[in-house]
């Protein structure tokens, strides 16, 4: 179930409109869609994680 669930929110997050995240720069200097790319990827990663090691 919670591979599931993982599965939809991952398709839920990189199903956003990505038009949005072109935009001036964010922290650090970095583009705004690049950040959140990265973020929710390492997101998912580590809700993997953490599903698989119980």
């Amino acid at each position: 179930m919670r591979s599931v669930l993982l599965f939809l929110l991952g398709a839920f997050l990189f199903s956003l409109p990505f038009p949005l995240f072109f935009g001036p720069q964010g922290p650090l200097g970095l583009p705004p869609f690049y950040l959140y790319l990265f973020l929710a990827w390492g997101g998912l990663i580590l809700l993997l994680y953490l599903g698989v090691r119980r």
